[in-house]
């Protein structure tokens, strides 16, 4: 007997907004199951637009998209339904963290008592109760980070939508909000989040939308966008005092495939052998007197595995 697989929280087709004459999306199709979600796609990518268009805050200007079986765009039957963290850091400064949210939880209807009661209890599980009669203005930025999850998630919301929510925070408050984010999953709640950081949503789950110029570019398991990596050479940039030198060393390391010295000085170094790489240069660059000033990976972003999937080479 086989099982009807479960209704797409957000439905898109061929979906587009335009400011002017910049594409935000563009031809847009895809469905987004339930469960947790990781908007993936490097700065301009178009994932604010499209949250923002699922969010009911745009009007597409072509295409249609559905949040929960219905239109999102002056809709509050989908609204009440629907809590939605944006990027932007736009809060009423003048307020407490309890004012702001008991307010937003008014406007969409609830009586005082329960407003009141629902803001604390949101305030609770960002760890922000303690200082609920604080003025936001007085608040740090991981603090205001904390303040709009609260809001998004007060009136406990059938679909939670994300805009990069762990910008600004700590590593402590980092740990916590995705711990907040697991319990939302388990209470039955459907999580989309964006972000740019690969290793933020494999935190999370592994059920990912890559979005790349306004397009969907890919949907996945993320073990299978990493494994894009490891079809390609590793890339390391290394920063020396003597970059010619140490290339001249490095190229005949087994495994290296290519030495090439980009702008600015920088070594650009691939390797089928990263770890024999990682192994071999320090005694290297201690030979060649070559004065490692920075080393980094170059394949740990995900703007290395949009690369990738759109054949480019840099």
């Amino acid at each position: 007997m086989t099982h009807a697989s479960p209704a797409p929280v957000v439905r898109a087709k061929d979906l587009a907004r335009f400011y002017g004459d910049v594409v935000g999306v563009c031809d847009l199709t895809v469905d987004i199951p339930p469960g947790t979600v990781g908007l993936l796609g490097p700065t301009g990518a178009g994932k604010s637009t499209f949250l923002k268009l699922l969010a009911g805050e745009l009007k597409p200007s072509r295409g249609s998209i559905e949040v929960l079986g219905a239109p999102p765009f002056a809709n509050p039957a989908v609204h009440s339904r629907l809590g939605f963290c944006p990027q932007q850091d736009a809060l009423w400064d003048d307020m407490t963290a309890l004012e702001f949210v008991e307010f937003l939880l008014r406007l969409s209807g609830f009586e005082p008592a329960r407003a009141r009661k629902a803001a604390l209890v949101a305030l609770e599980r960002v760890q922000l109760v303690d200082a609920k009669d604080r003025r936001l203005g007085g608040f740090s930025k991981g603090m205001r980070q904390r303040a709009r999850i609260a809001q998004s998630i007060a009136h406990e919301p059938q679909l939670v939508v994300l805009d990069e929510p762990l910008t600004g925070l700590d590593p402590l408050a980092r740990h916590a909000t995705l711990e907040l984010f697991r319990q939302l999953a388990a209470e039955g709640a459907s999580v989309l989040f964006s972000t740019h950081v690969l290793h933020e949503v494999e935190a999370l789950t592994t059920n990912v939308v890559l979005l790349h110029r306004g397009r969907l570019l890919a949907r996945g398991e993320v073990p299978a966008i990493r494994a894009l990596l490891d079809r390609h050479p590793r890339r390391y940039s290394i920063q020396a005092r003597e970059p010619r030198r140490l290339a001249r060393e490095l190229v005949e390391l087994e495994g290296v495939e290519a030495v090439r010295i980009a702008e600015g000085g920088m070594l650009v170094v691939e390797t089928r052998q990263p770890e024999r790489l990682l192994e071999a240069l320090p005694a290297i660059a201690s030979a060649a007197r070559a004065g490692i000033g920075a080393f980094e990976s170059r394949d740990e972003g995900l703007e290395a595995v949009f690369d990738y999937l759109m054949g480019g080479s840099t």
